[in-house]
């Protein structure tokens, strides 16, 4: 195959930009999908924060166990139930050279929570701050926010946040960060070749990031290239052939082909992504909930996780990760499929039924194996793929009714708290609500939750809410899946993240 490496000083020259050459100082990373914008503050992918995270910091981070730890933020502290001031660190700079100033922590804080602060748009993002109330600045190293009811959880989601220039929107207008940058992160954009290459450099004036996690300085590599290699057999030659030092999302059928080559090897980190199977209850079959467990009793969960997965994976039957705060062990639906033909009898369905199952393209060959299974048991089901922002347009209708039978899909809960899982996929008409399910009690119970200060009495409000959906199963719970990364042995200083952030700042090639 043609090198990257090769390819990447080709299409410089025919450009006509500067560019050097890719060599052995340059990180290559071969990732499944382009960023959709460079703005901070207008996705809703993980994809895209993980490029963005390399350009930007935020008032905290996580570190390699996922623990909150400052970053821009020099250190915080809970003034009250509904009051948090956070001290700002002096001598961070922007890559254009000014110094980041309270007064930007609030413009970020602002541009995310209030409502049309985006040139009349409102951020996609508002709904990972909860109940912000306001943002103020109390002196020149402090900012205060403040909540309208108490969300123990903010420091949590802060790390999905990304301080960008006041000054910079201003002068560049709405659009301004959609294609460029102006961040405080360890690297700089050169230049985003949409489809193809997103590539960075070092930013030597970076203040350090967060003193938890070091070494704490510049980063080690003078440059960062994102290649865009969505066909994942691609991504495998591609590191195999030494063209890219990390491949994300290594199919688990290549790992002993990876770690069989002198100069791979495999990383892997456990997920913070939930797979499930939404019903749709507002359809023909899936409203009677013995058509809903015989759905659970057709799928050997542990077979496809052995099989297909490669043992990557861990089942859950509920919507948290063991790993969530407030998890716990739930009542499981063994795979029984004579059960299961039994229950579709019993609701009237003695013939079985026939389906569609919609899925995208990156998971067809799972969610055809789960067909498989949910055929063999009198649900006869036909895999249907679909481009991913028109399943999330025909599926997560917040208010409107839905037309599908069922949706292979899942979601990422990279804080490990139940608010940023449970309460989008099952509050009544929440923007994650795939199945149409609706549970006032639930409602109410997520609702409290999501205030309650006492962590013990909170991890046991989640636990009554997750033993409520394993009996009404608005969804078949599936699996967590554990993040499988393709390494080059000549990379050190890098190691996976739980929330599929791929952190460069320490990374170093030989």
């Amino acid at each position: 195959m043609i090198s990257i490496r090769r390819a990447l000083l080709a299409s410089a020259l025919v450009l006509g930009t500067a560019l050097p050459a890719a060599h052995a100082a340059d990180l290559m990373v071969g990732f499944t999908l382009d960023a959709d914008t460079l703005d901070p503050a207008n996705h809703r992918k993980r994809e895209t924060e993980t490029i963005i995270r390399n350009m930007y910091d935020g008032l905290l981070t996580r570190d390699g166990d996922m623990k909150v730890v400052p970053e821009i933020a020099e250190s915080f502290v809970q003034v009250s139930p509904t009051v948090y001031d956070f001290k700002i660190r002096s001598g961070v700079k922007f890559h254009d050279g000014t110094e980041m100033t309270a007064e930007d922590v609030k413009f970020t804080l602002d541009r995310i929570t209030v409502e049309g602060a985006m040139d009349g748009q409102t951020s996609p993002r508002q709904g990972l701050m909860g109940p912000v109330a306001s943002v103020e600045v109390v002196d020149d190293n402090t900012v205060r926010i403040n909540l309208k009811e108490p969300w123990p959880i903010l420091p949590a989601m802060l790390p999905n946040q990304q301080i960008v220039s006041k000054a910079f929107v201003e002068k560049g207008g709405a659009g301004a960060l959609s294609t460029a940058e102006n961040g405080t992160g360890p690297f700089k954009l050169v230049e985003w070749r949409k489809g193809d290459s997103i590539i960075m450099e070092r930013f030597d004036d970076y203040y350090g990031g967060s003193p938890d996690i070091p070494p704490v300085g510049k980063a080690c590599v003078d440059r960062v290239i994102f290649k865009i290699i969505p066909e994942s057999a691609s991504r495998v030659a591609a590191l195999l052939a030494g063209d890219v030092d990390i491949i994300n999302e290594l199919p688990a059928f290549s790992i002993e082909q990876v770690k069989a080559n002198p100069n791979t090897d495999v990383m892997t980190v456990n997920g913070t992504r939930s797979f499930f199977i939404a019903m749709n209850m507002q359809g023909e079959y899936f409203d009677d909930p013995k058509v809903r467990q015989a759905a659970a009793h057709a799928i050997d969960r542990q077979l496809i996780i052995d099989r297909i997965l490669a043992g990557n994976a861990v089942a859950i039957n509920g919507i948290l990760s063991p790993d969530a705060f407030g998890a716990s062990e739930l009542p499981t639906y063994a795979y029984d499929p004579e059960k299961a033909k039994a229950l579709l009898a019993e609701a009237g369905y003695p013939d079985g039924i026939d389906v569609t199952m919609d899925v995208e393209g990156a998971f067809k060959d799972t969610a055809e194996a789960v067909a498989s299974l949910l055929t063999k048991a009198g649900i006869r089901t036909t895999v249907a793929v679909g481009e991913g922002a028109q399943l999330v347009e025909k599926w997560r209708t917040q208010g409107k009714p839905k037309t599908g039978d069922m949706y292979f899909t899942s979601w990422g809960n990279g804080s490990l708290d139940p608010f940023d899982i449970f309460t989008p996929t099952h509050r009544t008409n929440d923007r994650g609500n795939s199945s149409g399910y609706a549970n006032e009690k639930l409602d109410a119970l997520l609702d409290a939750a999501a205030i309650e200060l006492d962590a013990e009495k909170r991890a046991g409000m989640y636990r009554e809410a997750e033993l409520m959906i394993n009996a009404d199963l608005p969804y078949v719970y599936l699996w967590v899946p554990q993040d499988i990364y393709g390494v080059s042995k000549r990379l050190s200083g890098w190691k996976p993240s739980a929330d599929s952030r791929i952190n460069l700042h320490d990374a170093c090639v030989q």
